[in-house]
């Protein structure tokens, strides 16, 4: 399940505080500044620092240049 647009214009990234990249096929809520991913479990963003997992060259790759991506935390 898809998360809501309105939580996406809030969330951001825990550590930083800066946005975040929403893959919603992938399931997963990405940092590309620092190259974590966040998993998100059941429509639920898992945003703790120490539950994230390093992202590899590649990943970061398909991560950033998927069309479908939406960036987060784009409240005002």
């Amino acid at each position: 399940m898809a998360l809501d647009g309105f939580l996406l214009d809030l969330l951001e990234d825990p550590v930083d505080h800066g946005p975040l990249l929403y893959v919603e096929d992938r399931n997963v809520l990405y940092n590309p500044r620092r190259r974590v991913a966040y998993e998100v479990r059941g429509s639920i963003p898992v945003l703790l620092p120490d539950e994230s997992r390093p992202v590899s060259d590649d990943e970061h790759r398909a991560l950033t240049e998927d069309p479908t991506a939406r960036t987060t935390g784009t409240a005002q």
